[in-house]
Parts: structure tokens; C-alpha cells; sequence
């Protein structure tokens, strides 16, 4: 996982720059030009949207990126987030990630009442600074807007799952849970793996002091009355055919 913090801007605003140095970027007819404008005018004109070089990587602005540009910045990777400013780009996944994290969006879709709506792939924006990409999300279901949409705000968020990775762990175990639970999401998980198997870490935001409060360590399966009733077979990723 690579994390883009380095480098500066100029007046122009962010630019996307080769690895051996400034140089002309070409646009769509090979003429000379800005890679990328600034993030208030060419980032938000598709006509300016010229492809980088593969060599090229993108200098952040003085202050940091904000959350509207992880929809506006050409060529980002699907899994990208944004933690304090910085974009976070996610590595690919192993098949034991997308097996636990399959499980578990399958059992909460198959599982949740009428007006909660399990979700993968969708952001958390947290604030202008922090947006943020769980593994799985829980909703409610009048937070969806259509088709188009890309994120959600905190207060329409129930339960954010993370599976850790080897290169997320810090994040997921450190950063992420101390951001959600400032920003007032109910209930979070932490999805670990002894050899194979998931290792659910429940936690229940206590409001007094926005922090969470650990409430079990489930292993074989998991078993639940908030943020509604569930009851999850844990074991379902190491069998044959049960995996996806």
C-alpha cells in the first residue's frame, strides 16, 4: 500500500509529475500541456482531463487533498481513501480477504431488517479531511440517493466492518476505529485471522466519552442483537463451495 504524501505544489494547483522530473505533458492531440489543473478548475473540466504518463505520480496540494477529489482526480485506483488529508491507495486483495468479506456482506444483505441495507464498495466521508473505504458497511435505507451514489455521511452509517490485511493493520486497528467512533458510527468490527478463520472484534460506541467499547471476541460463529439480530457461521470460508 502506497501512501502519497510527498511533494508540493506550484500556483497552478496539483500537477501530475514523471518520476524522473517535471516535464511537457501531452494532452489527447500530443500537444504540450498541464497534466492536471488545479483541483477547483481543470479537475472539475473533463476536457482537461489528459492521461498521465505510467511513469507519473501526483503531487499533492500544500494543505492536503479534501474529499470531493477522490471523485475528481483522473486515473486514482477503485481502492483509494483519504486519512488527515492524504490519499491512501489500497493494495489488491488476497482470496482470503474477499472470502471474509463476501461472507460476511452476503450474511448481512441476507440478514438485515426492512430499513437497513448492507453495502461493499462505498465510502465513508467522515469530514472534508477523512474519507474513508471500509471492507463492508450497514446503512439505513432511506441514506440511499440512487444509482450515482458514492458515499454516505456518518449519521447514515450503523456498522462499519474493517478485515485487516498485513499492510491495513495499523490503520485498521489503530486509525480507522478511533475516526469512526469520533465521528459517531454505532458500531464497528474488526475481522482478523487465526490461519483461515475470521475472528470477529465487536465494539459498541459508548456516546459519553465517542469512543468504542469492546463487547466480544467471536471465533466459530457470531451471534448478535445490535445493530439487529444476526447469527453468523463463521467457519463457512474454509469449506469447499461455501467460500463465495
Amino acid at each position: 500500500m502506497t501512501r502519497h504524501e510527498s511533494g508540493t505544489t506550484d500556483a497552478a494547483g496539483p500537477r501530475f509529475v514523471p518520476a524522473d522530473g517535471p516535464g511537457p505533458a501531452r494532452g489527447p492531440a500530443g500537444d504540450a500541456g498541464p497534466a492536471c489543473g488545479p483541483v477547483g478548475d481543470s479537475v472539475r473540466d473533463p476536457d482537461h482531463l489528459w492521461p498521465p504518463d505510467d511513469h507519473a505520480w501526483v503531487r499533492p496540494p500544500h494543505r492536503g487533498w479534501v474529499a470531493d477529489d477522490l471523485d475528481l482526480l483522473p486515473h486514482l485506483p477503485r481502492k483509494t481513501e483519504l486519512i488527515d488529508g492524504a490519499l491512501v491507495l489500497l493494495s489488491p486483495q488476497t482470496v482470503l480477504h474477499e472470502r471474509t468479506t463476501g461472507l460476511l456482506d452476503r450474511a448481512l444483505r441476507e440478514q438485515a431488517p426492512e430499513g437497513m441495507k448492507a453495502k461493499r464498495h462505498m465510502t465513508i466521508t467522515l469530514d472534508r479531511r477523512n474519507r474513508l473505504d471500509p471492507d463492508v458497511l450497514v446503512v439505513r435505507r432511506e441514506a440511499l440517493t440512487g444509482p450515482r451514489q458514492v458515499t454516505f455521511h456518518p449519521g447514515e452509517v450503523l456498522l462499519a466492518v474493517e478485515v485487516t490485511a498485513p499492510d491495513t493493520a495499523g490503520r485498521d486497528r489503530e486509525v480507522k476505529p478511533l475516526k469512526y467512533a469520533r465521528a459517531g458510527i454505532p458500531h464497528h468490527w474488526r475481522v482478523e485471522h487465526d490461519d483461515v478463520r475470521p475472528v470477529v472484534y465487536v465494539h459498541e460506541l459508548d456516546p459519553a466519552t465517542r469512543a468504542y467499547v469492546p463487547t466480544g471476541v467471536h471465533r466459530d460463529h457470531l451471534r448478535l442483537a445490535v445493530p439487529f439480530g444476526l447469527d453468523i457461521d463463521l467457519g463457512a470460508t474454509g469449506r469447499p463451495g461455501r467460500s463465495r
